[in-house]
């Protein structure tokens, strides 16, 4: 039997990668036990949950699996699939793992920690030397050895598959400044306020729409999933926008890596389709917890920032709309509003620290119970009609509601029927009073209802409310349920 460390096999594991792209798909069977490329030396396994752990070896083989004084083991099935799972354990590290079968695989430098992973399109995967204060943290990167990376290589399939290509890494100033910005910032964060390892797995792919993240079998239960799914049957051109697409080279392969929850910033390239996003993303969040198998994991996204050059007006307010409502009907989930700190004319806005701690409000006060952390800004409750003002009701006010600025700005309003109109608005205790002299009879109130709208509603802990409409309106994008051309 032959030991060999996981490092000192990675060259011929990319040959074979380059040799035969489906070795990815299912690796052939031979006498070696093969680990995906999760497991590896640095990585970080999940506290406090059980731990899959598989992997392939030769059909009927016994492998054995040793970790912090547990001991499992299985035998490879007729395809050469095997798993085990780990009890739970408590944050340490660094520890070594053995991985036995014919031969045997040692994993060094394993930690156990908090595992996220952060999922989305160009503004999930914008690098950290790209961003306000990278070059701060880039140049610090050493001082977070308990931070690990791993990004997840682009991939897009018509099949689920069983692998990725990607290595874990140490924070340090050459491993993070290609990384995620929000991941590596979101991980160093959480880091060092809870004090023990994070892993922070990047999976994202710049341009991509929600449907290319999605299981097959989840668009097909829906009528905007079927009509994508029919939309891309047939094309020539594999593309990275298609249909399960991403699913299945990017996200199946990581199922079922024990984690503590999700993040994701992703919804531009819906805009356009903004009102089928309601659909799609709450199937999306849905799919993706039922397929992990560890029940209703905390996620946590972004709503998207303010941005001049969307094709259609009101369409990413659309969006955004769709994102609260997800927020308000899907169980355990969150939302970091970034309507003050984009960049109207950027759809890549380069402050991601922000965004990271917004993100890590919600997983310091939701996930792990610190109760006197204020996660959200303003988010609206209800209205009333009071004459001719409408009263607005909030959740998440926090200690009270603030105005940056002189006054209130980006609120209309609209009687039965009317256009909206530009609204003079102001915080009255707990609510806001909005009212116009042109709509003596209103019914309606929309905040911060436009492309690139930046408001200046906030709560006292600094975060912004999000945008939102009380009427229900056709939609300016109902009508659209595949990619234009």
């Amino acid at each position: 039997m032959h030991t060999l460390s996981r490092r000192s096999r990675s060259f011929f594991m990319l040959l074979g990668l380059l040799m035969l792209t489906a070795a990815v798909a299912c690796p052939p069977a031979h006498a070696e036990v093969r680990l995906p490329s999760l497991f590896d030396d640095d990585m970080v396994l999940q506290r406090g949950e059980a731990v899959p752990i598989w992997g392939w070896e030769a059909p009927g083989t016994e492998v054995t699996v040793v970790f912090r004084g547990q001991r499992k083991q299985a035998t490879a099935n007729a395809s050469g699939y095997w798993k085990v799972a780990l009890d739970e354990m408590q944050a340490g590290g660094s520890f070594t793992m053995t991985v036995a079968g014919q031969d045997t695989v040692r994993l060094s430098g394993v930690l156990v920690g908090e595992v996220w992973i952060a999922s989305g399109q160009s503004n999930m995967w914008w690098p950290l030397r790209d961003t306000e204060r990278g070059e701060e943290a880039i140049a610090t990167a050493g001082d977070h050895p308990q931070v690990r990376l791993f990004e997840v290589a682009h991939r897009t399939a018509q099949t689920p598959q069983r692998n990725v290509h990607g290595v874990w890494k140490e924070s340090t100033s050459a491993t993070v400044a290609e990384f995620s910005a929000i991941g590596y910032f979101f991980a160093r964060r959480l880091q060092e306020e809870l004090g023990v390892p994070v892993g922070i797995v990047s999976s994202n792919w710049g341009g991509t729409p929600v449907e290319a993240w999605m299981p097959r079998d989840a668009l097909a239960a829906t009528t905007e999933g079927q009509l994508l799914l029919t939309y891309w049957q047939g094309r020539s051109d594999l593309s990275k926008n298609e249909a399960a697409g991403l699913y299945n080279g990017m996200i199946a392969p990581l199922i079922p890596y024990a984690l503590r929850g999700m993040l994701w910033y992703q919804g531009e390239s819906n805009v356009e389709r903004a009102w089928q996003y309601r659909t799609l993303f709450p199937r999306m969040i849905e799919s993706w917890r039922r397929t992990w198998g560890q029940g209703s994991f905390p996620f946590y996204f972004v709503q998207i920032a303010p941005y001049s050059g969307y094709g259609t007006a009101e369409a990413a307010a659309e969006l955004r709309a769709a994102q609260l409502e997800t927020l308000l009907s899907v169980p355990n989930t969150g939302m970091a509003v970034t309507m003050d700190i984009g960049n109207p004319q950027d759809i890549h806005p380069r402050n991601k620290r922000d965004v990271a701690r917004r993100l890590v409000r919600w997983v310091r006060a939701k996930t792990y119970g610190h109760d006197d952390v204020v996660y959200s800004g303003p988010i609206y409750e209800s209205m009333e009609v009071e004459g001719d003002t409408i009263r607005i009701h909030f959740d998440h006010v926090g200690s009270g509601l603030r105005v940056q600025g002189d006054s209130l700005t980006h609120f209309t309003i609209a009687g039965e029927d009317g256009p909206f109109h530009e609204a003079t608005a102001a915080v009255d205790g707990r609510t806001v009073v909005v009212h116009s002299r042109t709509v003596e009879e209103p019914v309606a109130v929309r905040y911060a209802w436009s492309n690139d709208a930046e408001p200046n509603l906030f709560n006292a802990a600094g975060l912004p409310a999000s945008p939102f409409r009380t009427d229900q309106r056709p939609a300016v994008t109902g009508d659209r349920h595949v990619p234009s051309r």
